[in-house]
């Protein structure tokens, strides 16, 4: 039978294996951590180039394999994102370093899986430039697609470029009737003699930027990829004859330095481009050939088909909005429609 601790005697707790010094919420400041711009993301390891910012980036510096600091571990990071690191930064084979905090982002491209999904998907982070590709045959455009990975663009602040593919075999006549009244340039990149499309129109709309390619499977963006860069090695294919569709051959997102200066993200093929991000009056400013027409709408006026007073209709019959003004005004319509 033990001893038993009469109330006068005094209690002596046993002192603590790991000590009596206080936890603390304070993290380390990291101010000699290191600048650096991430070009890809995969299974947990993110490879980063020092520098700043892509433009200051020297193509030819040695990648970091970094993982995440417990700091910015439920953190969402992308290509593009401008990060500081620390831990062993030579970039030497085998080595391993930290990213323990993300910059705030310029630029964001967001996308949904639907127009009523509340779950966000980056694309990429602090790009300029959105080069958005499409064939002008096999596959045919995809309209809707087009119009809205252009609003997404205009609704992030970044400047839209339609890069037209497959020229060889059809005209990117209507491509550029669609576009014709919007603040879009579009530049053919069909294929030529040597078998690889040619780029010459389309290099100096993005020289010395940060440009992220877009585009639906099968329209020849990785085919692109590999005359803008080469080297890049990024796999190409076919167009199922049967569906029309393209298959996957990017998995991931990856920065690649342009020769002529700059960066380009390469991006996997999308097949669909959700806007539940994006609110219904800047769905109808991207729509740079309409919007002026709501000024005479009444107040609160949806624009649908049957919005009583609506003014598209009378504007698009006026010739106002261009020769595609009626498919135009249909995808408006539909995009403000599903958002609903």
């Amino acid at each position: 039978m033990g001893r038993v601790i009469s109330s006068a005697e005094e209690y002596r707790p046993r002192p603590s294996k790991r000590g009596s010094r206080p936890r603390t919420k304070r993290r380390p400041e990291h101010e000699d951590a290191l600048a650096g711009v991430v070009v890809s993301v995969d299974r947990g390891r993110l490879r980063v180039v020092p520098g700043r910012t892509l433009a200051e980036a020297d193509p030819e510096a040695a990648l970091l394999t970094c993982v995440r600091a417990s700091g910015v571990r439920r953190r969402s990071i992308v290509p593009g994102d401008r990060v500081r690191v620390v831990g062993d930064t030579s970039g030497t084979e085998g080595t391993l370093a930290r990213i323990v905090s993300v910059e705030e982002r310029a630029t964001l491209l967001r996308r949904s899986a639907d127009d009523t999904d509340p779950t966000e998907r980056v694309v990429v982070a602090n790009a300029d430039t959105l080069v958005l590709v499409t064939a002008a045959i096999d596959p045919a455009p995809s309209w809707g697609f087009l119009d809205r990975a252009l609003v997404a663009a205009l609704d992030a602040g970044i400047r839209p470029v339609i890069a037209v593919t497959k020229t060889d075999l059809a005209p990117a006549a209507e491509v550029r009737a669609h576009f014709s009244d919007i603040a879009a340039v579009v530049v053919e990149c069909g294929y030529g003699s040597s078998g690889l499309p040619r780029t010459s129109a389309l290099l100096p709309e993005i020289a010395g930027r940060e440009t992220v390619l877009l585009g639906q499977s099968g329209v020849g963006k990785s085919t692109l990829i590999n005359e803008l860069v080469p080297g890049a090695g990024r796999a190409t294919g076919a167009v199922n004859e049967v569906t029309g569709a393209g298959r996957h051959t990017s998995s991931s997102a990856w920065a690649l330095p342009l020769p002529s200066g700059g960066w380009v993200i390469d991006t996997p093929g999308i097949r669909s481009f959700g806007l539940a991000h994006v609110v219904p009056d800047a769905v109808v400013a991207a729509f740079e050939e309409l919007a002026p027409a709501t000024a005479d709408c009444p107040r609160g006026c949806t624009h649908l088909a049957d919005a009583p007073g609506c003014a598209l209709d009378a504007w698009v019959a006026a010739g106002h909005a261009g020769a595609a003004g009626q498919r135009r005004l249909a995808s408006l319509r539909r995009l403000l429609a599903n958002l609903g």
